[in-house]
């Protein structure tokens, strides 16, 4: 019998059940995460973060659920769930997630050969092929979104926090993986794409659910303020472009109503 302690691994999962399809993705996501890895070689310890209240006092199976009094923000509900954990390793992910047979024994495997590194993504089967990037072809090392850096699952030491603080709250959405990445890099934490580490992404179905202006709101909000925070833009520009977004949005959905 092995005397060897699993490896404990904290998961943060953002969920907004508001219907029971939406629910059920949740559901399948946390069963494919369970049933990924060998009980005995590494733990999950599962945070669900849901938004839909009405929901409450549900929980997921295999996890503990919290909900959030908060207004939602992408970055201040993972901080929230990362604030319930305290293991060495933590990965924050979207729910629509199908993770493969051994993801996370690959990721570790990846940072006990490369010492420096401190951060990565697993592949999708699904998004990374269609970008020349395949399965089985090593680490890609790298900062780009939705290349090296799939915000849809990102696995990091704890230790990292202790350089970059936790997860900036002003982006509520979008840009929040750019945001990440920028700031890994700013820090000179390295970061992989592991193409042995298979979790597949179903593509912001989530996002979906959204009436048209709070997407519109999320997109154009969030990336003027990373323009701003990285230095790419002045404070008053910054001003200017919100002023000059909101005028945008406004407009397109007085349009969009009398369609």
């Amino acid at each position: 019998m092995s005397t060897i302690s699993p490896t404990k691994i904290d998961v943060i999962i953002l969920s907004y059940a508001k219907t029971e399809v939406l629910k059920q993705m949740t559901e399948q996501g946390i069963k494919s995460l369970v049933n990924s890895e060998s009980h005995d070689k590494i733990l999950f310890n599962i945070i669900v973060v849901e938004s839909e209240r009405s929901l409450e006092p549900f929980n997921y199976a295999n996890s503990k659920t919290v909900y959030p009094k908060e207004t939602f923000g992408y970055h201040k509900y993972m901080n929230i769930g990362i604030k319930f954990t305290k293991n060495p390793f933590v990965c924050i992910c979207n729910n629509d997630l199908l993770f493969h047979p051994n993801w996370a024994t690959e990721i570790l495997k990846a940072f006990e050969k490369n010492q420096e590194l401190e951060s990565a993504s697993p592949i999708c089967s699904i998004h990374h092929p269609k970008i020349g990037i395949s399965l089985n072809t090593g680490l890609h090392i790298g900062y780009e979104v939705r290349k090296e850096v799939a915000g849809w699952c990102l696995f990091f030491k704890r230790s990292n926090l202790e350089k970059t603080g936790l997860l900036d709250e002003k982006f509520t959405f979008w840009y929040a993986d750019n945001d990440y990445a920028t700031t890994l890099e700013k820090h000179k934490i390295k970061h992989a794409l592991v193409t042995t580490s298979i979790v597949d992404h179903l593509e912001s179905k989530t996002l979906k659910t959204f009436e048209l202006e709070e997407q519109m709101k999320m997109t154009t909000r969030e990336r003027f303020y990373y323009e701003y925070k990285w230095g790419r833009r002045g404070y008053f520009s910054y001003l200017n472009r919100l002023f000059k977004a909101k005028r945008e949005i406004n407009r397109q959905i007085k349009k969009s109503r009398n369609v």
